[in-house]
């Protein structure tokens, strides 16, 4: 398993949201760049960006932040945030990107998951956000009737199968993950997926491993890398440990 530090992107600052509110909002860094380099020369080897802004606009805000980040710094970047567009998807990935997060779109919009996944194969991940037991969307500001299993499932039919699942009660509440509904979602996962959601302690990230789940591909922190709970070389160390 893989540790995913988190940059999210907010007006030109990384910052962390607690329980996907934009009105609770606390800025960490003023430049996401050097927060992403302090993750990487801690022992980072991926990162997971996020661009709220082009969240809730419905496309790409701050390309600008995530090319800084892909040409200052030699890790691969997944980066997520209001690409609802082939357009939108074609310029992050020319900016730099590994990997692209799609959510809203990806669940509403068939004709423009199967074109994506067609064109850009192992670089589509497909984010299930879960607010209250079903999927949210737009950024997280509007819930649907949507189970995150079907959701899931209908998503594999298309071709998806990598995830990112997101437990939007628990993100930025530092509360330890759900270990129940991991194994849920790794039940329902014919790929892989990362887990995001709750992350507060060694010991959290210990109960995730501790499941041998072989589709859990890794564990998405923000908060508590921010406010040293852990360090980046202790969270790599016990997601490797046998």
């Amino acid at each position: 398993m893989i540790l995913l530090p988190a940059i999210d992107i907010r007006g030109g600052q990384a910052v962390r949201l607690q329980r996907g509110d934009f009105a609770r909002e606390t800025v960490y860094a003023d430049d996401p760049l050097e927060a992403a380099r302090s993750f990487v020369e801690a022992g980072a080897r991926t990162l997971h960006v996020v661009d709220l802004d082009g969240a809730r606009e419905g496309e790409p805000v701050n390309l600008e932040h995530l090319r800084r980040i892909t040409s200052e710094l030699a890790v691969p970047v997944q980066y997520g945030g209001g690409l609802r567009t082939l357009v939108a998807v074609r310029e992050a990935l020319a900016a730099g990107a590994a990997r692209v997060v799609l959510g809203t779109a990806a669940l509403v919009d068939v004709e423009f998951l199967e074109s994506v996944v067609d064109t850009w194969g192992v670089h589509i991940v497909v984010a299930v956000d879960v607010r209250e037991g079903h999927v949210s969307v737009a950024g997280w500001t509007k819930g649907t009737q949507v189970l995150p299993a079907d959701a899931i499932q209908r998503m594999q039919r298309r071709g998806v199968n990598q995830f990112v699942y997101t437990n939007v009660d628990r993100d930025g509440m530092l509360d330890g993950p759900d270990v129940d509904e991991v194994r849920r979602v790794a039940d329902v996962v014919r790929g892989r997926f990362v887990y995001s959601g709750g992350i507060s302690s060694l010991d959290d990230l210990r109960a995730l491993r501790e499941l041998r789940l072989v589709n859990l591909a890794g564990v998405i922190s923000g908060k508590a890398l921010y406010e040293r709970r852990f360090t980046v070389r202790e969270a790599v160390e016990v997601l490797a440990e046998e």
